[in-house]
């Protein structure tokens, strides 16, 4: 969400004449778009807007120093006084409005401004996307927001106060937006929604039995030159039986999803306000596996919620092994002003979160590797992304089962889609060659 939301500030940006800056140093203007989901993640962007506004009093005092999103949301004008030089704070429904006030705070050195405010419409606004360098490769993957804000309301969430309630875009407007994006290239469109699955659930009618999500789904399926559409990310609760016939008659939605489980033990789910059981999350999990075979299962969980037991971690473990999902994402619980769980008896030592944490990561090392060894041998589908971060003499692109695949090749592949034989499977990367080279 926060990378889609940079980049519709930065095209923005550049529409009204501004241009992107190389490196930090070299910029006029520098906005850090925050998260709050975890106090490490505030504390590591306050610390580096620390750092910019000390070099900037000292050597470039017209630079504009400024928060976006989340943090900015939830701590508003106080950001200020915690990161002296600060003189830009927006709110989550403010991203389109930075353009307006860097001008003005420009032209006048002594101006500050903080906006937090609801902005009716404000998710229309995200829709802009960069346009590519001459000279550079177009991007063949693309996100597109439908919608802002959650009204879920896990007890250990600060989403609903920092993004605000669910309000989504029309289906109109989410099509024409990808039918843009195809025009420029881009063969494969991710979905984003704090909960995708509740995308205009108030707006829009259930028709024929399907939601709106799949009714969105089907339009954006049916658009010429796109090749694969997945979303991100979703609520167990969303995955109706719509949805999961969807994967049987989409051939474009990719077999992957995202299903965040959270907590293996039905105590720590009813703590948590999740709104399903082990035993509804592993009937969703037999329906996929049922509907689309071989499809890959991600899952997010949380180490040392407050009053987690032994036996509670325990029964998450056993769920975990019992999935064999292909990738986890863990974060130890990391309380949050003004959530429900912040305040719940049973709050664990930091030593406690570390050991669950650790554990959880052992497990799932260990599940993955088996996983992704499987593939070793094997011929797969993938859409090539561009050159590999780590090795840019190297390829990369993504299976439909969104699995990252580096290979030699060369740079004409980009953007299509390409036979690959895996020769060898890494730490969640599989590495391969063209298959006509063992024909």
């Amino acid at each position: 969400m926060n990378e889609r939301d940079s980049e519709a500030v930065a095209a923005q940006l550049v529409a009204r004449g501004y241009s992107l800056a190389e490196t930090e140093a070299a910029a006029d203007v520098v906005l850090l778009n925050t998260c709050s989901i975890r106090d490490s993640a505030e504390q590591k962007a306050l610390g580096k807007m620390r750092a910019l506004a000390g070099d900037v009093r000292k050597h470039r005092p017209h630079v504009v120093l400024g928060f976006l999103g989340c943090m900015a949301q939830s701590r508003g004008e106080s950001l200020m006084s915690q990161a002296p030089g600060v003189k830009l704070v927006l709110g989550t429904q403010k991203f389109h409005r930075a353009g307006e006030y860097l001008d003005q705070l420009l032209q006048d050195q002594q101006a500050v401004v903080c906006d937090i405010a609801e902005e009716t419409g404000s998710q229309t606004a995200i829709k802009e996307h960069l346009a590519v360098k001459s000279g550079q490769a177009q991007p063949v993957s693309a996100l597109v927001s439908i919608m802002q804000g959650c009204n879920q309301h896990c007890t250990f969430c600060i989403v609903p106060q920092t993004r605000g309630g669910e309000r989504s875009r029309s289906i109109e407007e989410i099509v024409a937006e990808c039918r843009g994006l195809i025009q420029n290239g881009v063969r494969e469109i991710t979905l984003l929604g704090q909960i995708v699955t509740s995308y205009a659930r108030r707006e829009i009618p259930v028709r024929d039995g399907k939601s709106p999500f799949v009714q969105l789904l089907e339009a954006i399926h049916e658009l010429e030159g796109l090749e694969r559409i997945r979303f991100s990310s979703p609520h167990p609760k969303g995955y109706g039986d719509d949805l999961v016939e969807a994967y049987t008659r989409l051939p474009k939605l990719c077999e992957s999803a995202h299903l965040p489980l959270q907590s293996g033990s039905d105590h720590v789910l009813k703590l948590m306000h999740r709104g399903y059981t082990v035993e509804r999350f592993l009937e969703i999990v037999g329906k996929l596996r049922q509907a689309r075979p071989g499809i890959s299962l991600v899952t997010d969980l949380i180490a040392g919620f407050p009053g987690e037991t032994d036996a509670d971690f325990e029964q998450t473990l056993d769920l975990v092994r019992r999935v064999e999902f292909d990738n986890v994402y863990m974060f130890k619980f990391s309380p949050r002003k003004d959530t429900v769980a912040a305040g719940l008896p049973g709050q664990l030592p930091q030593e406690v979160k570390d050991a669950r944490h650790a554990e959880l990561l052992r497990v799932v090392n260990e599940m993955a590797a088996r996983r992704y060894q499987a593939f070793v041998g094997r011929r797969v589908q993938i859409l090539v992304e561009g050159p590999s971060r780590k090795n840019s003499e190297r390829l990369t692109g993504r299976t439909r089962c969104n699995k990252i695949v580096v290979y030699t090749g060369a740079d004409r592949h980009i953007g299509q889609l390409l036979e690959v034989q895996v020769t060898r499977a890494g730490a969640f990367t599989l590495y391969g060659d063209p298959a006509w080279i063992n024909l």
